[in-house]
């Protein structure tokens, strides 16, 4: 299922409105390829679209509600979005020199939350791993 009609769907079982804002948003989100910033979107989106920050930050919260981005709280406070339809689970690497955020994923980290899970008889919904350090750019690892 698309994104769009994710949306629809979500929309119509919570009784919101369909709004043309609402889909110009989710299209210029599904388009930028990286974390983001509701700056860095709300920059995007004016250079064709004339839309407010507010009506962008409520409509983010709709759109993570509905599935469709999801929202990430690093160490420094500073709250960042990413895609979450048809990615797979990631987890995060964060340079604490020039702020990059490189995605990876290695099985043996679900291969823990199960054997967690089963010892623990705790039912895991979800994780996060950030791990902070230093990339390899020749500025950052002087």
């Amino acid at each position: 299922m698309k994104q769009k009609e994710l949306l629809n769907k979500y929309l119509l079982e919570n009784n919101l409105r369909q709004t043309p804002e609402r889909y110009i948003i989710l299209k210029h989100i599904y388009k930028i390829s990286k974390h983001f910033e509701i700056d860095f979107l709300f920059n995007r989106i004016n250079k064709k679209d004339k839309i407010s920050k507010a009506t962008i930050y409520n409509n983010l919260e709709v759109l993570s509600k509905a599935g469709l981005i999801k929202k990430i709280s690093f160490n420094n406070n500073k709250i960042l979005y990413e895609k979450s339809l048809n990615k797979n689970q990631h987890d995060h690497l964060i340079c604490n020199a020039c702020g990059e955020i490189i995605e990876f994923c290695d099985p043996r980290i679900k291969n823990i939350l199960d054997g967690v899970q089963k010892m623990t008889n705790f039912q895991v919904q979800s994780h996060e791993l950030n791990i902070y350090g230093v990339c390899q750019n020749k500025k950052c690892n002087k």
